[in-house]
């Protein structure tokens, strides 16, 4: 006899992972089908890092709230290392000084502490910008390294809760409850499609409507000098004026005008600061963003000296080696940070469209299945 299942999840990224857990929480059987070997996109080539401070204000921030509290719960459970905790954000400029007051004074600010330069210096000596007007220091985020975290969430989910996975099996076409699949046919009452930056396998009518547009961006491992601690991940001014939890802010826009005076360049290729370290001491530092369709496959050694220069001009780290490149891509959108589409009552079409899936996704993933199941306790295989 053919297995159905409760719900098929198209895609092994974080955010179809993320639906999977909700689905499975709630006693369902659960297949996600995933047409690589293991997750390979932007999912892994990221930072790893749980973003809540600077996350777009109302729902998208409490997401990443309740997001980071998942990944608090299950990182322990799946053997999976939260590496660091926190963030500082060190503003150079005084416009920069003005927009992380703002929103210290905000919800979003909870339990977050501004430092003077001499605050900052006297408790972290490791830091040494070359010039610093104020930090924020926030206790929420946390990170952990997304190369290994995936996989190991995946075996976690197999393994404790049941969840079944198709690996190199690319899903055809859908209609349910039959998905085809290059490997036969898989069968399922309800679905939620995740697929990231693939607006054309599935569904492509219907993502044509939405002016989704592909965003590369570049990432570097670089090696500081040898017993260099970083003392939580670290942001900059560039981040003020792109995260839209401080980008919105009244305050943000005189700072983005002396950006564009000072950084024009850097702006330009839509750089901003996050430094990240990993277990083996290396720092995980990015990012660009450069939209275009098909994206570039070539990545700019100019790009990449602007985002070095940015982390020295930050931290006063000098002289990091490089030790990786590596570009990722994800689907972006000037009108949503997520996008969550029902073609029909049994199917979900879901993309985080914000490259904010890792701090996000778990939550999203909470309100979705909520939406197409029904809640935990509703007759199994209700659909709302």
């Amino acid at each position: 006899m053919t297995e159905t299942f409760d719900l098929a999840v198209v895609g092994a990224g974080i955010v179809g992972l993320a639906h999977a857990l909700a689905a499975a929480r709630q006693g369902r059987r659960v297949v996600v089908i995933e047409r690589d070997a293991r997750a390979a996109g932007a999912s892994v080539r990221n930072f790893g890092f749980v973003t809540i401070t600077g996350q777009q204000r109302g729902a998208h921030w409490r997401r990443a709230l309740r997001s980071r509290d998942v990944w608090a719960e299950v990182a322990p459970q799946a053997g999976i290392d939260v590496l660091q905790r926190g963030l500082l954000v060190l503003a150079r400029r005084p416009e920069a000084a003005a927009v992380l007051e703002a929103f210290a004074a905000t919800e979003m600010g909870e339990s977050c502490r501004l430092l003077s330069a001499q605050e900052l210096r006297r408790q972290h000596p490791e830091l040494d910008p070359r010039q610093l007007c104020l930090a924020l220091h926030s206790p929420h985020e946390l990170r952990v390294e997304s190369r290994d975290a995936l996989p190991r969430l995946a075996a976690w989910l197999e393994e404790r809760w049941g969840v079944a996975f198709r690996w190199s099996t690319a899903v055809r076409g859908l209609d349910l409850p039959r998905l085809d699949t290059d490997r036969g046919p898989v069968f399922a009452e309800a679905a939620v499609v995740c697929p990231n930056a693939d607006l054309t396998t599935l569904f492509a009518e219907e993502l044509g409507g939405y002016r989704l547009r592909p965003c590369k961006l570049h990432m570097l491992r670089v090696d500081p000098p040898a017993g260099y601690r970083l003392p939580a991940p670290v942001m900059s001014d560039l981040s003020l004026v792109r995260y839209e939890g401080y980008s919105a802010l009244a305050e943000a826009a005189p700072l983005k005008d002396r950006l564009l005076r000072e950084q024009g360049d850097a702006l330009g290729h839509g750089i901003h600061l996050i430094a990240v370290q990993s277990a083996d001491g290396s720092l995980v530092v990015g990012d660009s963003h450069h939209y275009d369709d098909p994206p570039s496959p070539f990545q700019s050694e100019a790009v990449d000296r602007l985002i070095l220069e940015e982390l020295t001009a930050a931290t006063g780290l000098q002289g990091c080696s490089v030790r990786e490149r590596w570009t990722g891509v994800y689907p972006s959108s000037d009108e949503r940070v997520v996008l969550v589409d029902a073609p029909r009552q049994d199917l979900r079409i879901v993309i985080v469209t914000g490259g904010t899936g890792a701090s996000t996704a778990f939550a999203l993933g909470e309100e979705v299945i909520a939406g197409l199941l029904g809640p935990a306790n509703s007759e199994k295989g209700a659909v709302a």
